[in-house]
């Protein structure tokens, strides 16, 4: 039986799926991973993306951090892809219970999915670190050199940095979401960033499907494995 044909038949069985997905379902829709080959770590910059994208460059070079961020992270124009709209189907269809993502850039949300757990944060929610005000990520984007708010204080993006703690409430929902699953559907992450990795541990359920381009360190445990792109997997599948 293709693979295609096993996924088919485990989402029919199923009826709490939760997907886990990572870079890999937004390349899709043309926003660059950071790890990939041709992602952004392997371009070179005067720092070393990780540097940027912490919370102590944030602090200490705050407009070079923008520059890189605006640039690299912030694709406003981007558009939800065939991953995004099937995942929005099957919840709509009561068999997706939520989505989980590592994604910053809100595209689960713009295909029409509801239940999205952000474990890093959005690229559009922006709020000003001295009296809270929110803005929008166009606002921040167009912004010239650091955000300023309209009180003087500096606009950051609500996404976690690196050396920043994940928001305990999305772990605790998260992990209550794969615990109380049936059926889990990682997709377009190479399972490497801790601690959200780890959650794949709390999975008790059926089936778990590992949806990515290349190997992953849990391969070996999963019922099934594909290595193609996600989009075009799930394309696949009939609601």
């Amino acid at each position: 039986m293709d693979k295609i044909r096993q996924l088919q038949d485990m989402i029919n069985e199923s009826n709490r799926i939760v997907f886990f997905g990572g870079a890999g379902v937004s390349t899709e829709s043309n926003i660059p991973d950071f790890r990939s080959a041709d992602g952004l770590y392997k371009q070179k910059y005067r720092y070393s993306p990780e540097q940027i994208v912490s919370h102590s460059f944030f602090m200490q070079h705050t407009e070079e951090f923008y520059d890189f961020y605006k640039e690299k992270m912030m694709f406003l124009d981007a558009k939800p892809n065939k991953a995004h709209l099937k995942l929005a189907e099957l919840e709509a269809a009561g068999k997706l219970t939520a989505v989980i993502t590592q994604n910053i850039d809100g595209l689960h949300q713009a295909a029409g999915s509801k239940n999205v757990l952000e474990l890093h944060g959005s690229i559009h929610r922006n709020y000003c670190m001295r009296c809270k005000k929110q803005y929008s990520a166009r606002f921040v984007k167009e912004s010239k050199g650091i955000p300023t708010c309209d009180c003087g204080g500096t606009i950051r993006p609500d996404v976690v940095l690196y050396e920043e703690g994940l928001d305990n409430q999305i772990i605790q929902k998260s992990i209550r979401a794969i615990s109380e699953a049936d059926m889990l559907i990682i997709g377009g992450t190479s399972l490497v960033v801790y601690p959200a990795a780890g959650f794949i541990d709390y999975f008790h359920g059926k089936y778990l499907v590992l949806i990515n381009k290349d190997a992953t360190a849990r391969d070996v445990g999963a019922t099934l494995t594909i290595h193609e792109p996600i989009g075009e997997v799930l394309d696949r599948i009939h609601v």
